[in-house]
């Protein structure tokens, strides 16, 4: 189902967009890997490439919309379209891996604020809009967006939290006005906090990797239109379901 298709995967260099990347690759599709971080973007495309498919690797700043216009252009050009859209880009408050907690609002630079914001939702919202365009010229697509939470206590999670819960909404309405496009647009999160190949070796140890994530961004590429809109999940047996959340 995924051989010969084209995705753009932004954060894409490390952790789960690497992960995602890698799953994709194994299935035969046409993979470009997009991230801010060169280094880690070129290897990981030499890891693309040993899986013997196409694969291109851009440098990528989310938050500038002439590059994200620029990368999906390229994208659309060497791969002939832009069937699958990974929006995986974020900044993440590692909490978990013992960093410190980030700072509570009444202490907290309106700059961070915003630049967390600017990734997390910004990042989804240029890359969409830059990605939508092709997917309409080809008869449809898929939108994969990226979903996250965060304890409420102790403080430091409400910036996160708020940037993610506006991307279930950013999909919802983004799903409508692209519905008759037959472009399909969900959200999904990685299934658990993770340990990538970036933390700390301790939390390494105890948490699980981006392979927990499974095949969950691989099936989510794919759901029916009658999913467009909705927040995903994977249920024990591998399928996925419809989160049911309170209005």
């Amino acid at each position: 189902m995924l051989k010969d298709k084209s995705v753009a995967i932004t954060g894409s260099a490390n952790g789960i967009g690497r992960y995602i990347a890698h799953r994709f690759a194994q299935e035969g599709a046409k993979v470009a890997i997009l991230d801010i971080d060169e280094a880690a973007l070129a290897k990981t495309h030499s890891e693309l490439l040993d899986f013997g498919g196409q694969a291109i690797a851009i440098p990528t700043n989310v938050r500038s919309e002439e590059t994200i216009r620029d990368a999906m252009a390229e994208v659309a050009e060497k791969f002939g379209s832009i069937d699958i859209l990974i929006n995986d880009a974020g900044i993440v408050p590692h909490f978990m891996w013992g960093g410190p907690r980030w700072p509570a609002i009444r202490d907290m630079d309106e700059s961070f604020f915003w630049n967390v914001m600017g990734v997390n939702l910004g990042g989804t919202f240029l890359c969409s809009k830059h990605a939508t365009p092709y997917m309409e010229q080809a008869g449809g697509g898929h939108i994969v967006n990226l979903y996250g939470g965060g304890g409420k206590s102790p403080a430091g999670a409400l910036t996160y939290a708020v940037s993610k819960e506006a991307i279930v909404h950013f999909t919802d309405y983004h799903a409508e006005e692209v519905r008759d496009a037959n472009i399909c647009v969900v959200a999904i999160s990685p299934g658990a906090a993770i340990a990538t190949e970036n933390a700390p070796e301790e939390a390494r140890s105890r948490m699980p990797g981006p392979e927990f994530a499974g095949d969950r961004f691989l099936l989510a590429s794919q759901v029916p239109m009658e999913m467009s809109g909705r927040l995903l999940d994977l249920d024990e047996s591998g399928k996925l379901f419809v989160v049911t959340r309170n209005p």
